[in-house]
């Protein structure tokens, strides 16, 4: 009776664990580690204005994602206010959910716009979501609801 007990205790956190896995990164663009942004230091996009690769030794997690920083300031200045400096639809590219897409980023593309942080694929998809930042806003804003919670590679 203990060993069955054992078993489906085992089983249970198992299916757990596996189910965990299975819907972590959903809403937020992470690598395999958990890594939002490809490293880039959220904040130093917009304090100085370029992408600035982060730094393992300074971190911290907003939405089940690890925020790399340039520095202890920068990550306390996340921290303190983390809707302030993360990026727009989980750190997809802003261009593919226009499409109802969820793409990775390279963090080097990026775009403040009224005060939020966009991030595209890369410098050739930045350029062409560029041509109409309104118009892919508003078709991003519209699919982003649908598709929030939905893994990349179901979509």
């Amino acid at each position: 009776m203990t060993k069955l007990f054992n078993l489906k205790t085992l089983l249970a956190v198992l299916v757990m664990g596996f189910t965990s896995v299975a819907f972590a990164g959903v809403d937020t663009q992470t690598n395999e580690n958990g890594v939002i942004l490809a490293g880039y230091d959220a904040v130093a996009y917009f304090t100085v204005g370029e992408p600035t690769l982060g730094n393992a030794e300074f971190t911290a997690v907003h939405k089940d994602a690890i925020y790399r920083f340039s520095s202890a300031e920068n990550r306390d200045l996340f921290t303190q206010n983390p809707e302030k400096y993360e990026p727009a639809y989980g750190g997809f590219c802003a261009f593919g959910a226009t499409f109802g897409k969820k793409f990775e980023v390279d963090g080097k593309a990026f775009e403040i716009v009224d005060g939020k942080l966009y991030v595209n694929k890369n410098r050739q998809v930045y350029d062409a979501w560029k041509q109409n930042i309104p118009k892919h806003l508003m078709e991003a804003n519209t699919e982003w609801p649908e598709i929030e919670f939905v893994a990349a590679n179901d979509l």
